[in-house]
């Protein structure tokens, strides 16, 4: 017998060893832990807007009375061109401005530092808008941009919308489970009918799951602006608001019978 003919004798051997030695292993009885996911991308139906206005001047109730002014106007703005859209006022700031500190030629000594004279004030709030209609979108920051400035923009989903995918999220998680259970049972040479499904743990809380919380929408596109005052007509702009994909992670604790 050739060397050639004893090699491809033995390797013949071996794989007929090794078949039957996988099919004597006993998985009666055996739990198998399976994770699963699933994920669904939709268009984003909500908007939420952030805008701000600020003033300086020497007088800090002058600057306070034009921020005031300007929110309320602005405002006002808003609820017409969106009557719909949700609005909340925060963040009202007002800080000091210093005077600039002032070289001295030549150098003199180190002294006490003194504090600087308060050359003026500046003064802000912001206001954000949470709205779903996002054909007119562009219209109603543009309409608000002639006194207020454009510092944020997020798309999302409602929570009406989220709400919808629930059923079809839980869905596609299971289908990917029982996809998943049929492949473990293939490859232990069983049926996907000999296995018992025994805990669904939709929360990944057990310590076999780990941090398996349901995941939350990827990252929303966000816009920022710098603080430069808007122009008496701003042309409109344009958004496109895009998808989320959201998650669902599913721990089944599956029984070979």
């Amino acid at each position: 017998m050739t060397t050639t003919r004893k090699l491809m004798l033995g390797a013949a051997l071996a794989t007929a060893c090794m078949a039957v030695q996988a099919q004597a292993i006993q998985t009666t009885g055996s739990m198998v832990v399976v994770p699963a996911t699933g994920e669904l991308s939709v268009p984003n139906d909500q908007a939420r807007v952030t805008l701000q206005v600020e003033e300086q001047d020497k007088d800090k109730t002058a600057a306070a009375s034009r921020v005031n002014q300007k929110m309320k106007q602005g405002i006002d703005i808003i609820k017409r061109q969106d009557p719909q859209a949700t609005l909340k006022s925060y963040g009202y700031y007002t800080y000091a401005i210093y005077a600039e500190p002032q070289p001295v030629t030549p150098p003199q000594p180190r002294a006490a530092a003194k504090a600087r004279p308060i050359v003026g004030w500046r003064v802000g709030q912001y206001l954000e808008v949470v709205t779903q209609n996002l054909a007119g979108l562009p219209k109603t920051v543009s309409s608000a941009q002639s006194l207020l400035s454009l510092n944020g923009l997020q798309f999302g989903l409602s929570p009406a919308a989220t709400k919808k995918l629930d059923a079809a999220l839980f869905d596609a998680t299971y289908k990917n489970l029982e996809e998943r259970i049929g492949f473990i049972a293939a490859s232990m040479h069983r049926t996907p009918s000999d296995a018992v499904l025994e805990t669904l743990d939709f929360e990944g809380s057990g310590n076999y799951a780990g941090n398996d919380r349901p995941m939350a929408p990827k990252a929303a596109m966000m816009m920022r602006s710098d603080m430069a005052p808007e122009a008496a007509s701003v042309a409109e702009p344009s958004f496109e608001p895009g998808e989320s994909t959201v998650g669902m992670r599913l721990v089944g604790k599956v029984r070979f019978k």
